[in-house]
């Protein structure tokens, strides 16, 4: 087709200028400078409840200084009596996309609909249960009980266009059978309405190996959460609970994160948050993601 002079002038500047904004633009991600290897750097992320003791005074001021990190990925664990559209204006201020949310058992019990309305405006793709009340230890009765329950919260979100997650807490890897309790929750759960975030500390702590779990389950475990354990703490131990002062930064402690990370590359993970509830944890993640980031130099 032949252009007069005025338009084919506006065509070729017009591509001109769309090539430069592609060679130039960015994204906000915390990643390293390319790797020689060849190897893609994972995109961190984080879960802000790493920061909820600044958070409760000040959601504002958290946000500004997660963004200086180079982090765009988040995680939320909760609103701070925020608002869904209040907090989702404070995450577009800083840059930040939710991509992941957590909410507790009485919540999908009761308002379900009510947290597929808040993910939707907060952006998130995954909804995260991190716990199953339960009294003492954690049994096959208890597990069955949670899997029907993911499954139909599952079919609700996944109808809604978004992905159900449970984040196991450690006591699901007690003895079962010829397996653990975890295995049964996911024998029982269907992977097209309910999957797995995979706490790496939690499950090492309640002794599981978590590379071998994800290499046992390759398509069941889209997020993961990284944090490190104090070399002191003896595992296992089913309890589900732990001193938060134990969390370390990445590769200070005793878990194999470099392999860790490998594996979840090459299972596939989708997002991978640090998680450091200790009360250094601000600087600690700090030292996190420069750990990562110096595995993409390997």
């Amino acid at each position: 087709m032949t252009l007069n002079h005025p338009l084919r002038y506006a065509f070729s500047l017009g591509y001109v200028l769309g090539m430069i904004s592609v060679c130039f633009s960015t994204a906000p991600v915390a990643r390293g400078a390319a790797p020689d290897n060849g190897h893609e750097p994972i995109v961190i992320g984080l879960q802000l409840y790493s920061l909820r003791a600044q958070m409760a005074k000040d959601v504002d001021a958290p946000l500004a200084e997660v963004e200086t990190w180079g982090v765009s990925d988040v995680e939320l664990g909760g609103l701070f009596k925020l608002t869904a559209e209040q907090f989702r204006a404070e995450l577009d201020k800083h840059h930040l996309h939710a991509s992941g949310i957590h909410y507790q058992w009485g919540q999908f019990a009761t308002d379900i609909d009510g947290i597929i309305r808040d993910a939707k405006i907060l952006g998130c793709q995954y909804v995260t249960l991190p716990w199953i009340p339960h009294r003492g230890d954690f049994t096959a009765d208890d597990a069955r009980q949670a899997a029907d329950k993911f499954n139909e919260w599952g079919k609700k979100l996944a109808d809604a266009g978004l992905h159900f997650t449970y984040h196991p807490h450690g006591y699901e890897f007690r003895s079962y059978q010829d397996g653990t309790l975890f295995d049964l929750l996911a024998s029982l759960t269907r992977p097209e309405y309910a999957n797995f975030e995979l706490d790496v500390f939690w499950a090492y702590h309640g002794g599981a190996d978590p590379i071998k779990l994800m290499r046992k389950y390759p398509n069941r475990f889209p997020l993961l959460h990284l944090k490190d354990m104090d070399k002191s703490v003896k595992v296992p131990n089913t309890t589900g609970h732990e001193n938060i002062e134990n969390d370390v930064a990445l590769g200070a402690g005793q878990m194999d994160i470099a392999g860790i990370v490998r594996e979840g590359e090459a299972i596939g993970v989708k997002h991978f948050y640090i998680e450091d509830e200790s009360s250094r944890s601000e600087r600690q993640i700090q030292q996190s993601i420069q750990f990562l980031r110096s595995l993409d130099k390997k």
